[in-house]
């Protein structure tokens, strides 16, 4: 038996919906009879691809003139509520900069409890249950709403695999903002996108990412040069993060992005917890460890034990000769 109504934080980027949206849709739709989607912008502009992945109604602040996310969907949805709108039986929202932002607002202004780090959820009787990895991934546990009240889940990306059913164009309803009094005060002046030449890492087909084995940042170059004769995006562990090898939004990993590609190639990566959390789930993974040991190997598909400096050159140069 399924929930009756369940509401996805919609989230943009530019002209089409983010992944992390059409990921949740898609597990809405296993688990409620209706799917709905509320979102700070203008619904109309994306209404016909949230159809196409099963929401029929979208609840949509409109222009937001540079206030954030947070404190004006938080506060709309709150009202819309009060004013009678019927609430949803959960409410999903990505674990995003704004999902986040959203869910800790909507939290405080509906009592509810906020459940985290959600990478699988289930229906028990009429509550939602959501599954969540801990002690490092080793452990998933099970948490859900006892209080009555809509449960909020923050989800990861990558838990599910986004795919579009044909459905009709969703409805657009207005989600009014009220009087947000001085918590309105605050307008995102600029933002900055940061340049890429290739595929997103969180949605790139093949990841190639670079570890301590690297043994400086400058044989980095190697993690790079693979990845784009592979047409995939590169990556890193949080050790070379941290190192300042790389920025952080190469970081794979629990506490970075969690990728899911058809192929990781992990290049000089011992394989800790906290790294295999946000790569374990990718189709086939290679690992070059000189360590035959390495944890990575536990993993691995394919494993090569040698030196990534050896091995590397050799891979790159195979390719750049095909």
């Amino acid at each position: 038996m399924g929930l009756d109504k369940i509401w996805v934080f919609g989230e943009t980027n530019g002209d089409s919906v983010a992944t992390i949206t059409l990921e949740m849709l898609a597990k809405a739709r296993e688990l409620a009879d209706t799917v709905e989607v509320f979102m700070a912008g203008d619904g109309d502009d994306y209404a016909e691809e949230l159809g196409d992945h099963g929401a029929q109604t979208v609840y949509a602040t409109g222009d937001l003139n540079g206030a954030m996310q947070g404190v004006s969907v938080a506060s709309a949805v709150a009202a819309a509520i009060a004013g009678g709108l019927d609430a949803p039986d959960a409410f999903l929202l990505g674990t995003t900069q704004d999902g986040r932002d959203v869910a800790g607002r909507l939290s405080v202004k509906l009592n509810q409890s906020v459940i985290t780090n959600v990478v699988d959820l289930e229906v028990d009787g009429d509550t939602l249950v959501g599954l969540e990895p801990v002690f490092g991934g080793t452990t998933d546990v099970k948490t859900k709403n006892t209080s009555g009240t809509s449960g909020i889940f923050l989800v990861r990306p990558k838990s599910f695999v986004a795919e579009a059913v044909g459905g009709a164009e969703a409805d657009v309803e207005d989600l009014d903002v009220p009087d947000l009094g001085t918590t309105g005060g605050a307008r995102i002046l600029n933002s900055h996108v940061e340049e890429s030449d290739g595929p997103k890492l969180d949605e790139a087909a093949i990841v190639v990412s670079g570890g301590r084995g690297l043994g400086d940042s400058e044989s980095y170059a190697m993690v790079d040069d693979l990845a784009k004769l592979v047409g995939g995006a590169p990556g890193a562990s949080r050790a070379i993060v941290d190192a300042g090898w790389v920025p952080y939004s190469y970081q794979v990993g629990q506490t970075g992005k969690v990728v899911k590609p058809a192929v990781y190639i992990a290049c000089g990566i011992s394989g800790a917890t906290q790294h295999l959390v946000g790569m374990k789930g990718s189709k086939t993974i290679i690992a070059i460890n000189k360590d035959a040991e390495a944890p990575i190997f536990a993993v691995a598909d394919l494993g090569i034990v040698g030196d990534v400096h050896k091995v590397m050159p050799k891979l790159i140069e195979a390719l750049k000769s095909r």
